[in-house]
């Protein structure tokens, strides 16, 4: 008999910060609905199985229907032509039979699919005010023309002009309210676009790729016009939530390294963690670039301990799976489940979402750690 006590859920937690996973432990696996949850999974009193074979084969659309006068009538075959009142070869000539144009085979009636609407763009109210200066080569930026570093170089070009001089200093100020002309052409500033994607494997986190990869920008494409792109990197092989915007000022402050926005991943590794290595990263090690420890770390669950979830702000390249190398695993599977207060809950793999005025305006104010 096996005198064993369960094993504790065990959770290491840093020196410098007593937040842990394990006691509120955020949800890793998307949720699925359970049988009892569903009350129509399973269930099959909404299906009457029990009536009999003809009452079957009419409901389902089959056998031979009944005239007037008793008799029974034949399917066409095929070749005929059925005319409005039961006439057969009403047309005469071959072809196929013609049903009508909503019926099908057997009387049933073709079920036309509806297409589905594209997602509605939202339109999120600007705070900004249109008198407040702003750097003329982020304002080309912001109006999806080019780069700042391209902005800069078209400036010094001569091509830029603001309410109708020409502009070739770099640094110039301006105001929302100016007239610029890029090319002879009016430039305006484009609405913000704030979109969220379930980044599956095998897709490069930029915009262009020199070696012709499959970027991120292909699943958004249908997105919008706007000229948006990825906030921060996610390795080509790893998933989850990643952000995509037009508003630079928001991606700033989400990937400097001076707000440490907090980062959540799940990571699916070759063998199990040994409790004293779990602990070491809660405590720090030392990687080529510096220290890092994790502010949190726990394993998903009891019985597989080669899975863990990890929460950590440092935003360094690639640094979950150079703390886990570092320390004797490969890492098979990388998903990052949370980011700035985003999660990727209700959204499957490869599939994008607008967010919400409410979630852009947390992201706006940094209420999200």
């Amino acid at each position: 008999m096996n005198n064993e006590e369960p094993r504790p859920r065990r959770s290491f937690n840093s020196a410098n910060n007593e937040r842990h996973v394990s006691s509120n432990r955020p949800n890793y696996n998307n949720e699925r609905r359970t049988q009892s949850e569903n009350p129509h999974y399973g269930n099959s009193s909404d299906r009457n199985y029990n009536q009999s074979s003809n009452d079957y084969r009419q409901w389902n659309g089959e056998g031979n229907s009944m005239s007037e006068d008793g008799q029974r009538k034949r399917r066409p075959r095929i070749g005929e032509r059925v005319a409005p009142g039961g006439n057969r070869n009403y047309a005469g000539g071959g072809g196929q039979a013609r049903y009508g144009n909503q019926n099908g085979p057997g009387g049933q009636k073709k079920v036309l699919k509806k297409k589905k609407k594209p997602f509605k763009q939202i339109k999120y109210k600007e705070n900004a005010d249109p008198h407040a200066p702003i750097r003329l080569n982020k304002y080309l930026a912001n109006a999806g023309v080019c780069s700042r570093r391209e902005a800069d170089e078209f400036i010094q070009a001569g091509v830029v002009k603001v309410n109708g001089e020409v502009i070739t200093e770099l640094g110039t100020k301006i105001t929302r309210a100016d007239e610029v002309m890029f090319h002879d052409q009016p430039v305006q500033l484009e609405s913000k676009v704030y979109v969220l994607l379930n980044k599956p494997k095998g897709f490069v986190t930029t915009t262009e790729d020199p070696e012709n990869r499959k970027t991120v920008m292909e699943l958004v494409k249908s997105a919008c016009q706007e000229r948006i792109y990825p906030v921060g990197r996610l390795d080509r092989a790893t998933t989850g939530v990643l952000l995509l915007t037009n508003d630079g000022d928001l991606a700033s402050k989400l990937t400097h390294p001076k707000y440490e926005k907090r980062k959540i991943y799940q990571v699916w590794l070759d063998k199990p963690v040994e409790m004293e290595h779990m602990q070491a990263i809660a405590d720090g090690i030392e990687l080529e670039d510096g220290e890092i420890h994790a502010d949190a770390i726990s394993y998903v669950t009891e019985e597989d301990l080669s899975q863990v979830g990890i929460e950590i702000h440092s935003g360094r390249n690639r640094v979950v799976r150079r703390i886990f190398e570092k320390l004797g695993y490969r890492v098979l599977k990388l998903d990052r489940v949370y980011f700035a207060g985003l999660t990727k809950k209700n959204l499957s793999r490869g599939k994008w979402r607008y967010l919400s005025e409410k979630e852009v305006n947390m992201l706006r104010m940094g209420a999200f750690d």
